[in-house]
């Protein structure tokens, strides 16, 4: 996909190895690479592998490839400015690094010599020496015309919001009060937030441990286990990581136990099934908290394995199964005492922190998406015992997804009974459920629906 043009001769191989050696050109080139998928919409950031780059350039990769994404629309509009004509579909990897650059001098504090010179020279990486000169033309022009080229191309409010116009449009229906406030939200990095262990101690202790380890941080206000980083670090900085003393997770997320608690914590040894449980957060947390036997199914493996990683390192145990939740083969027949439905859905709540989707995620998705969330609801709401608790969970903030959804399982299903609490400090009412929408510098977007089945 990327081979140099015929006529252009290859460089050397010892010069080749040179430039490979070159920090600034290698990162450039690697973010280029992992870009490529995303913008021709082929795949995602998911499982990024920062480990193709030196330890000392982790962190400007990771920037750069999810920075690249989050500004997207922007970057692409200027690119069409600054490019005489467009590239051919082959040279996406060049694309790439056009967007790279844009991104740096706009958005990261990177000398301006360093974001034009490395990122056209990167192109060297990738055999395409001729693009050099493309890109460093391009990039020296935005440099002496940024603000009249930013003016001209938000001039249209997909590009000036940085979301797709069918999210915008669907955003202003659900939430016409809070839609720019959400699409702020997610065009700032979420937050790093842990969850204390509470087997092994209290937040408040850990909070200490933090201060000693020099890592700045404050309580959550609304999940008790929660902690959020004032800067995000490697967990392997993060005091007992390792021991499982602590995880890292949402404090949206973590709201899953407080919801649960109340039919957990006086049943020792109730059965509990965490559907679609990967990767494992909620599994970990009610692990912790409540002496239950628990059962996880997920339909993908390798993410299973990664559920089954994150228990080991806590010290716990679960009943795993790979399984579809929309069939029982998997179910051994005996019913449970309570379901966690973390339903797969668009993930429209977590966009800051996969910023991708904004490319990836199609209108027609939602449909689909809906459907399939039916499916789950009808075929796990018979595996609950009478007066068992479902609680179904969304990473999402559209209806069709969440108040809507829960409506018209409601509508079809007798003997479920609606328990959402109404005097929580978080979200808001919405349907049967509560929603809580992405805010910066605290929780994700998230819908909570808590139903109960009614007994005989």
């Amino acid at each position: 996909m990327s081979q140099p043009l015929e006529h252009q001769p290859r460089e050397p191989r010892q010069r080749k190895r040179g430039l490979e050696n070159d920090g600034g050109l290698a990162v450039r080139a690697a973010a280029a690479r992992a870009l490529v998928p995303v913008i021709t919409g082929k795949g995602s950031l998911t499982g990024l592998d920062d480990h193709q780059v030196v330890a000392r350039d982790r962190a400007l990769f990771k920037a750069l490839c999810y920075g690249t994404c989050r500004t997207l629309p922007r970057l692409e509009a200027l690119a069409a400015k600054l490019l005489v004509k467009p590239f051919k579909v082959r040279d996406a990897d060049v694309q790439a690094l056009l967007l790279l650059g844009i991104h740096q001098l706009l958005y990261l504090r990177i000398p301006a010599h360093a974001a034009v010179g490395e990122t056209a020279g990167a192109a060297r990486l990738l055999g395409k020496e001729w693009a050099t000169r493309v890109l460093n033309g391009c990039l020296r022009r935005l440099q002496r015309e940024a603000a009249e080229l930013q003016a001209e191309v938000d001039r249209d409010p997909a590009v000036a919001l940085l979301h797709p116009q069918w999210l915008i449009q669907a955003l202003r229906q659900a939430w016409p009060d809070d839609w720019r406030a959400i699409c702020d939200a997610n065009n700032v990095p979420g937050p790093m937030t842990l969850r204390v262990n509470r087997r092994h101690g209290d937040r408040e202790a850990y909070m200490d441990r933090l201060a000693a380890a020099g890592i700045q941080a404050r309580l959550c206000l609304h999940a008790p286990d929660g902690i959020t980083l004032e800067t995000p670090c490697d967990v392997q900085l993060l005091p007992g990581f390792a021991d499982g003393d602590v995880s890292v997770q949402d404090e949206a997320a973590q709201l899953t136990s407080v919801l649960l608690g109340p039919a957990l914590a006086p049943r020792p040894g109730a059965r509990v099934l965490d559907a679609c449980c990967a990767p494992g957060g909620k599994t970990g947390h009610l692990l912790e908290l409540f002496d239950i036997e628990m059962h996880a199914v997920d339909s993908d493996a390798e993410r299973l394995a990664r559920v089954e990683d994150a228990l080991g390192r806590l010290g716990l145990e679960a009943r795993l199964a790979h399984g579809d939740a929309t069939e029982r083969d998997w179910w051994d027949g005996a019913p449970f005492d309570t379901i966690l439905l973390d339903a797969p859905c668009s993930g429209s709540g977590v966009i800051r922190r996969h910023p991708d989707i904004k490319r990836l995620r199609r209108p027609s998705d939602i449909p689909v998406l809906a459907t399939l969330q039916t499916q789950l609801l009808d075929n796990l709401w018979p595996l609950l015992r009478p007066g068992g608790t479902l609680l179904y969970a969304t990473c999402s903030v559209l209806p069709e997804e969440n108040n809507k959804q829960i409506a018209t399982f409601l509508s079809r299903t007798p003997d479920a009974e609606v328990t959402t609490p109404g005097d929580v400090a978080w979200g808001r009412p919405w349907g049967a459920g509560r929603q809580l929408l992405p805010q910066i510098d605290s929780h994700d977007g998230f819908f909570y629906a808590r139903l109960k089945k009614r007994p005989g």
